[in-house]
């Protein structure tokens, strides 16, 4: 089993995000020479959130937005997830970025053959969401099995409340365990796996070592031949893919 899957960014995000500010800076010039202003950009916009505002904006959208199924579209063809009602907060933020298009710029950037693939980060992102955690749902109901839908987050020397990243997810691919392994995860994390957990961990797999760790929000309903598809890409040593895997996310209708 691999370590736990920890939030990293894009090489080059701080090197974009500075060209990004000289750029705003930029003025172009007409054909008499004269200086006028850029035109305004017609890029959709999201408000911005913050730590202290997070809470109470997501309730107020989840309220509003009940939504819980959502296409993940990539070269390889559609992931469909369903979102967890149960973990409220998540599900909202998860509904909140799709509807505005953020994750229409995002890719799966990151994958670990056997363990999981992560997205909704990337180098060319210019929509901004804010700065901000979402605290954490942990709900015994949700394991990381084959298929789970989770959010990526900082490690506990820097985030010790285990609080979610604002846009990184993860689905989980891993694989089947032994009866042993998955008694050493339960007595590590202090976890009493339901038969029907305990089945699905031997039967079909998944990460048990990421359980009460990182939080757990929908599942892949269609679409996991599309998951393994992605997770057979030609990685560098960074676990980027050698070609890019862009993706668009789409909340659709019951």
């Amino acid at each position: 089993m691999r370590k736990p899957f920890l939030l990293h960014l894009g090489h080059s995000v701080l090197l974009a995000f500075c060209l990004l500010l000289l750029a705003g800076c930029n003025k172009t010039t007409d054909e008499t020479g004269s200086e006028t202003a850029e035109a305004p950009s017609e890029e959709p916009t999201l408000e911005l959130l913050t730590s202290e505002n997070v809470v109470a904006k997501l309730e107020e959208f989840g309220k509003n937005n009940p939504d819980s199924l959502a296409v993940i579209g990539t070269r390889h063809g559609d992931i469909k997830v369903r979102l967890y009602k149960e973990t409220p907060l998540h599900r909202a933020n998860f509904v909140r970025l799709a509807k505005a298009g953020f994750y229409d710029q995002g890719e799966f950037y990151r994958v670990v053959k056997g363990f999981a693939i992560q997205g909704g980060d990337s180098d060319e992102r210019t929509m901004k969401q804010g700065a901000y955690k979402i605290p954490q749902e942990f709900n015994p109901k949700y394991i990381h099995k084959r298929g789970a839908l989770a959010m990526a987050r900082y490690g506990d020397d820097r985030n010790p409340e285990k609080e979610s990243s604002s846009h990184n997810f993860y689905i989980v691919t891993g694989e089947s365990l032994d009866k042993e392994q998955l008694l050493a995860f339960e007595q590590k994390h202090g976890i009493d796996y339901t038969p029907e957990q305990e089945k699905i961990y031997l039967s079909i797999g998944g990460e048990p070592g990421l359980d009460t760790e990182y939080t757990v929000f929908g599942e892949v309903v269609e679409g996991m031949d599309v998951v393994e598809k992605i997770e057979q890409e030609p990685v560098d040593a960074s676990e980027w893919p050698r070609q890019v895997v862009k993706h668009t996310i789409k909340i659709v209708n019951e």
